[in-house]
């Protein structure tokens, strides 16, 4: 499911870089006026009053400030005050997705329904094919008893002008695993041990109510505050998120403050020949076929929705977990900051000793912008270590299939196929794959629609992002051939 650019999520952006600014300036002194700036006086509101426009952005500022809304928190504590409870906290903020309860707009359930543009034709084929006869004629017009209806849809697929839509929950659609569901109220709550965090019901909710804790704060006091050599980890997503040249990123994130810029496309250059190594092993030892991925998201699901996949999934670590643990290796006493598309992989570094915090390309975009960076303006700055194409090109669905692909040929007949988007059918397909046998012995499973260039966390609009990336791995190519 690709989101389009929306209101809801530019506002978010915009409030973390208000957040980023209150920092800078005069570390959360001002943090209070931050609603009433990206909601002043006399401007339209979107919900029943300025007021509670106001308030609900006082709840998403503090999610930027890396405090969860839904826990121990109050009306009478001030932005300012959480600020300093930000400033104060040693350690980083932990991952979690949750929904502000006042800025659930508590949506009806998900339901069909007729439209005007009914024509009350004489074939009525909704009527005639609507297994519990839940449709009748009023005043012309087809009529769909709620308490009748179980939500097939029939009627919808049928229906010759295309009068009958169905009306959806934006995040209990988007959601794969169902982790996301209403309380008695209708007010939306998201289920901790259910969710993979994969973000999709963040980016679908239209009101802006779900909202994930950021680190962004916990990193920019260790670059701004302290003598720490904080390192930064540029996910492959990266290319095509920044405007300008990638040595021009590159230098900006230094003027930032960070210490030194690593590619991670490096660390999947490691996880590339790791799992070539164990496909061709799988498959002496005759097994029907190997899951692949650089997915926390799906390595989630399938251990908590998909047991009978778990068998199948690759044993090799991420590109980060390579990555980060070079770094490591090379630089013991640095603080290692992984940059990336996801939100999942803030769950994922919990679990690896080598990655001390995370942020998504719009967090680092934020900073950027609060610090009045420009990106055109910076001197050029290279990677110290060069990554091959096949390391680039991990972004893209079909990438990470593609590059073992490379290293099996002649060692191991491989028959790869993608699941290009971690959705409830696609879950279906992979659990008939594993209780009923593949024809294909490779899987490369990406939560995001398209690849990691359409994660939760980027900027760039995914097709743009594509090209970028294609063309990036298409530089790699080339240097490849000038050796």
């Amino acid at each position: 499911m690709l989101i389009p650019k929306n209101n809801a999520n530019q506002m978010r952006s915009l409030i973390l870089i208000k957040i980023a600014e209150s920092f800078l300036k005069d570390r959360f002194a001002s943090a209070d006026r931050i609603p009433l700036e990206l909601r002043p006086k006399g401007e339209p509101h979107s919900r029943c009053c300025i007021y509670k426009d106001r308030a609900v952005l006082k709840y998403r500022a503090m999610a930027g400030m890396g405090i969860s809304p839904d826990e121990e928190t109050d009306e009478v504590t001030s932005l300012r005050e959480y600020g300093e409870e930000a400033l104060a906290r040693k350690e980083k903020a932990r991952s979690k997705l949750a929904v502000i309860d006042i800025a659930c707009s508590a949506c009806v359930k998900a339901q069909y329904m007729v439209t005007n543009a009914c024509r009350g034709c004489f074939a009525r084929p909704c009527q005639v094919n609507c297994p519990k006869g839940a449709i009748s004629f009023v005043n012309g017009q087809a009529h769909i008893d709620p308490d009748k209806c179980v939500n097939c849809g029939k009627c919808h697929e049928v229906c010759p002008y295309h009068s009958i839509i169905r009306i959806p929950v934006p995040c209990e659609e988007a959601c794969p695993v169902d982790a996301i569901k209403k309380d008695e109220f209708g007010v939306e709550h998201i289920d901790t041990e259910k969710c993979i965090s994969c973000g999709k019901c963040l980016m679908s909710c239209p009101f802006g109510a779900i909202v994930e804790r950021s680190q962004m704060i916990d990193v920019l006091k260790l670059i701004k505050d302290t003598d720490k050599k904080v390192v930064a980890m540029l996910a492959p997503a990266f290319v095509g998120q920044f405007p300008n040249d990638i040595a021009n990123v590159v230098g900006a994130l230094k003027k930032l403050g960070f210490a030194d810029v690593v590619e991670v496309a490096v660390g999947a250059d490691i996880t590339t020949r790791k799992e070539a190594a164990e496909f061709v092993e799988r498959m002496e030892e005759g097994a029907n076929f190997m899951t692949t991925s650089c997915c926390p998201a799906y390595f989630r699901a399938a251990k908590v929705h998909i047991p009978e996949i778990e068998p199948f999934v690759s044993h090799t670590k991420t590109p980060m977990y390579y990555t980060a643990e070079l770094l490591k290796q090379e630089q013991p006493d640095c603080v290692s900051v992984f940059v990336g598309p996801c939100l999942a992989k803030r769950v994922e570094a919990e679990y690896d000793p080598n990655v001390d915090y995370v942020l998504t390309f719009e967090e680092i975009g934020a900073m950027l912008v609060a610090d009045g960076i420009n990106i055109e303006e910076c001197p050029a700055e290279e990677f110290h270590q060069i990554s091959s194409a096949q390391g680039r090109q991990f972004p893209l669905s079909g990438g990470v299939a593609g590059a073992v692909a490379s290293l099996v040929e002649g060692k191991a007949d491989i028959r790869p196929e993608k699941i290009d988007g971690l959705s409830k059918e696609n879950i279906k397909l992979l659990k008939r794959y594993a209780t009923k046998g593949c024809d294909n012995n490779m899987l490369e499973v990406m939560c995001c629609e398209g690849g990691c260039i359409a994660g939760p966390g980027c900027i760039a609009l995914a097709k743009k992002a594509s090209r970028a990336v294609e063309s990036y791995v298409a530089k790699g190519e080339n240097l490849k051939d000038k050796e």
